[in-house]
């Protein structure tokens, strides 16, 4: 484990974020609004707009190419929350493994690295428990690699720093599946099995609490610990946004999405992050502008009105 000693009273923390997308976001509205001096690093122009104007400090740069990476701030917290874009030419090993190693090499000093995993390393383990005792097996390769970028943070320099696997995120502008709900379409997947969750606030809540203590461990994962019957959340989601009533095909053998139940004890015994919405189906309903979109607009980068 790492420690992060506590800086002079006088001295904001600086933290950067890489990939700083829908959750990057997030994040970066709740440390600016507790102080922090904020680094996005985004691929696009647009994206230093946009992060300027609400004051996050962009820095353009493409981790998953060969060119070297512009200097980057001496900071107390890394957060790697980088997105796959399946539009780009580069592969999933080429930003979550090239593009790691890229960032660990070029950052100054010491910082604490908190790496955004994903539940999906486990693959379908046929409604099993899964937490960090439990030995992955990933049947995708999105799985694959994100394991093979936890290793490299384990065993580099700056390691081994925390990764966090975490559930589905959802929240305002994120819905899943709710274009196919609305338009009739079958959802291609068991409706008796496991979705677990985690809704965007929280997951920031749980990076943060990460960041700020005294020695987290390597690994945690992360959910609201209320695994909900895919049945059900849809049933829920379509009912609350005017939609048909779901319909399933089966789904195919390489489909994504693991039959699992995530069992996040153990981050809220060391760390003890508060979430505001423990419970999916209870949280859809509040939901801003659940009624009029399930794309991921746009949306200011600001805190919650009352943080957890």
């Amino acid at each position: 484990m790492t420690s992060l000693p506590a800086p002079a009273s006088s001295s904001p923390r600086r933290r950067l974020i890489v990939g700083c997308g829908y959750l990057g976001e997030r994040l970066a509205g709740r440390w600016l609004a507790g102080g922090s001096q904020v680094w996005g690093v985004v691929r696009t122009p647009a994206r230093v707009t946009r992060l300027a104007s609400a004051g996050v400090e962009a820095i353009i740069a493409d981790v998953a190419s060969a060119v070297p990476l512009p200097p980057l701030p001496e900071v107390d917290t890394v957060v790697w929350s980088v997105g796959f874009d399946r539009a780009a030419a580069q592969g999933y090993s080429d930003v979550h493994v090239g593009g790691l190693g890229r960032l660990l090499a070029a950052l100054p000093g010491r910082p604490r690295v908190i790496l955004v995993s994903s539940t999906g390393v486990w693959g379908r383990v046929d409604g099993q428990v899964v937490d960090e005792a439990t030995p992955p097996h990933p049947d995708r390769e999105a799985g694959r690699v994100l394991l093979e970028a936890e290793s490299l943070l384990f065993g580099h320099r700056l390691g081994p720093g925390t990764a966090l696997r975490l559930a589905g995120i959802y929240g305002p502008g994120r819905l899943p599946r709710v274009d196919d709900l609305r338009s009739g379409a079958a959802l291609a997947a068991d409706p008796d099995s496991w979705l677990n969750l985690i809704h965007v606030d929280d997951a920031a809540a749980v990076v943060m609490a990460v960041a700020d203590h005294v020695s987290p461990g390597p690994l945690y994962v992360v959910s609201d610990g209320h695994p909900v019957r895919r049945r059900d959340f849809y049933a829920r989601l379509a009912s609350l946004t005017g939609s048909p009533p779901p319909r399933w095909t089966p789904p195919p053998p390489d489909a994504r999405g693991g039959d699992k139940q995530v069992d996040p004890r153990r981050v809220f015994a060391e760390i003890g992050p508060v979430l505001a919405h423990p419970d999916a189906l209870s949280a859809l309903a509040g939901i801003p502008g659940m009624l009029i979109s399930g794309t991921d607009a746009p949306r200011p980068i600001h805190p919650p009105a009352s943080p957890p």
